[in-house]
């Protein structure tokens, strides 16, 4: 293993990681230089596993057809010429799971941890560092792939150590999409109504969850799932008032359905985690006129959500939801563990 370098700690951001002929974060830059040996302030990472994003997993098999070679050579392609995974039409990343290789001697940034432990990062693949030496096998369904190579976390960067009562593939599920339940915790009342449009899906599994435990008995939540399979499995958690079969991306049948639900009153909070573009006005026309809408999706276009809601004179109040609140990887977590529905349906999916 190289030796830290003997030089000053580099930037806490990461900004001296940047290739680009302008200074530039990580996340926006063109390229990012992921050689050894690490700055006397950063974190190295033998990397063993990557949770690619949702948004950029089903870009990446819609334009190879989900072939698993190609999407692997996309991935090695990116990390060769970007120095990291940042995915070119989405711009989203993912996260990774491997262990501490090495701590550099002047590193003091938020995370306490030992040469050895076994870490989910949880910022994003796309303003991290990665080398991949070696593509091993891709799991379709759960947007995973396992690999070799090393990666480096930053002063600023956050992560959490792996759970020991859950498999590792689970609790890279929920890592990777933790911010979104605690937001909606943070973010819901008792008694109020909740929309959750992707509910099928972790983020919205989770969501749902953790809204119905906010909102209480007297709340109400509506969820949004086309795919008959998914719903079906939403409905089994029992915390769903009604799930509806509707096509997100079909902003009238949305609203239309939601109306329904509500007999006209809409939604006091709506989530959006799909996966997919072309939702941003089904959540925006499911929110009462001073509701909030929160974004997490990385399909969303600022672009639409805006010009949009002013087209429809919509004063609900817009949120981006960027993955990150106050302890939300424990949050997330605890959301799994004390809900046994829950908790099998993600060993089943993703274990």
């Amino acid at each position: 293993m190289p030796d830290v370098q003997n030089k000053q700690p580099g930037h806490p951001f990461g900004i001296h990681r940047v290739l680009d002929s302008e200074p530039r974060l990580p996340q926006a830059a063109e390229r990012l230089d992921n050689r050894l040996p690490i700055y006397s302030n950063e974190i190295l990472i033998t990397v063993e596993r990557l949770n690619i994003d949702a948004a950029s997993f089903v870009q990446m098999e819609e334009e190879t057809g989900k072939e698993a070679e190609r999407i692997g050579r996309m991935v090695m392609e990116n990390c060769e010429r970007r120095g990291k995974q940042q995915n070119r039409v989405t711009g989203s990343g993912g996260m990774l799971i491997g262990r501490v290789a090495q701590i550099g001697t002047k590193y003091h940034g938020p995370l306490k941890l030992k040469v050895g432990d076994r870490i989910a990062s949880l910022v994003s693949l796309s303003l991290t560092p990665l080398h991949l030496e070696a593509i091993h096998k891709i799991h379709l369904p759960v947007h995973q792939i396992e690999v070799s190579g090393h990666a480096i976390l930053f002063e600023s960067s956050i992560a959490a150590p792996l759970p020991k009562d859950m498999p590792e593939t689970v609790a890279m599920a929920v890592f990777d999409v933790a911010g979104a339940p605690a937001t909606v915790n943070g973010l819901c009342q008792k008694g109020k109504t909740l929309v959750v449009i992707g509910a099928g899906g972790k983020a919205g599994l989770l969501s749902c969850v953790a809204g119905r435990h906010k909102i209480g008995k007297s709340g109400k939540l509506i969820a949004i799932e086309p795919f008959a399979r998914a719903a079906k499995e939403l409905k089994a958690l029992g915390v769903c008032n009604e799930v509806l079969e509707i096509d997100a991306t079909d902003p009238i049948a949305v609203m239309s359905g939601v109306e329904k639900a509500t007999r006209g009153k809409m939604g006091d909070i709506v989530i959006n985690v799909a996966s997919v573009p072309n939702t941003e006005m089904g959540a925006v026309l499911s929110a009462k006129a001073k509701g909030k809408v929160v974004f997490f999706s990385m399909a969303t276009s600022f672009t639409k959500v805006a010009l949009g809601a002013e087209g429809v004179a919509s004063s609900a109040t817009l949120l981006f939801g960027n993955g990150y609140y106050p302890n939300h990887s424990k949050f997330a977590l605890d959301c799994l563990r004390k809900h046994k529905p829950l908790k099998e349906l993600f060993y089943r999916r993703y274990q």
